[in-house]
Parts: structure tokens; C-alpha cells; sequence
């Protein structure tokens, strides 16, 4: 497995950029009704519990696995709800969040948290709809972020 940390450099690579139809992470939004690396997308996401539950919530997608049809996207799940109040309590739990501010993919523009800890693998079909792009350096910092819990094949 080769570290996210390692593979930050490879988010400022042209999106064809690819390692053997693993994973390929960037920066690649386009407002063209199709999901992107860099857009905050709408999507299913299972509990942890995996109990067949879940809640449909939007989804920073930060790049994607494997190659052709075949692929899966990689994102991270965004939340409104503001867990600075209880960073010491989401710690303990592992659960690690950094602000992302505001953007269209909330209706009512409330400031949103990005969840760091938790990569989502979703089946492309699983995104429903795009919901805005985050700005580069915000994407940037998120990535950054992550990169240091993550590790992707």
C-alpha cells in the first residue's frame, strides 16, 4: 500500500495521470452535471455499523480506484453539524473533522466539516447528483489532512 502522504503529489498531476489502474487521486472539477475529484457530490452513505442503514449526505470526492468502467470513486462525507463542541469526544472515538466552510452543495449555506478518518469508496451509479466544487486550496488542505490517516492500494 503506498501512503496518501506519499501520493500527494500526484493530486497536482493531470487528471490521466495513473499507477497501474489503482488508485488515481487530483483535482479535476468541471460544472458539467458529471461527478469530478474536487466536487462535493450527493450520495448514499452506509453507518459504520453496517447494518444496512445509512443517510444520504454529500461526499467530497477525492479521486478514484481502479481503471475504465470499472473504477470506484473515493470520497470523504461532509456534515453541517458543527463538531468543534465535541472535538475531544469525536477523538476518542478516532472520528478526526476539519471545517470546509460553505458551499452550494447545502441549500441553506450552513458551514460544513468534512470527515477525515472514514474514506468512502462509492460504485459510481451510488452518486446521484453533483452538488458544487470545493476550491482548490480548500481541497488542497483537506487532502493534506487526510493524507496522514489514509493509506490506498
Amino acid at each position: 500500500m503506498v501512503k496518501l502522504r506519499r501520493r500527494l503529489q500526484s493530486l497536482l498531476r493531470p487528471r490521466s495521470a495513473r499507477r497501474d489502474g489503482g488508485d488515481q487521486l487530483g483535482y479535476a472539477p468541471r460544472a458539467d452535471g458529471q461527478a469530478d475529484p474536487g466536487e462535493v457530490v450527493w450520495a448514499w452513505v452506509p453507518f459504520e455499523e453496517n447494518d444496512g442503514r445509512g443517510k444520504d449526505r454529500p461526499v467530497l470526492l477525492v479521486g478514484r480506484r481502479g481503471s475504465g468502467s470499472g473504477f470506484s470513486w473515493l470520497g470523504l462525507m461532509l456534515t453541517s453539524k458543527d463538531h468543534d463542541r465535541d472535538a475531544a469526544d469525536e477523538a476518542r472515538w478516532g472520528r478526526q473533522w476539519m471545517d470546509v466552510g460553505t458551499g452550494a452543495w447545502d441549500r441553506e449555506r450552513r458551514p460544513s466539516e468534512v470527515r477525515l478518518d472514514r474514506l468512502i469508496v462509492l460504485e459510481p451509479d451510488a452518486v446521484r447528483r453533483e452538488g458544487a466544487a470545493l476550491d482548490r486550496a480548500t481541497f488542497d488542505r483537506v487532502v493534506r489532512a487526510a493524507s496522514a490517516l489514509h493509506a490506498l492500494e
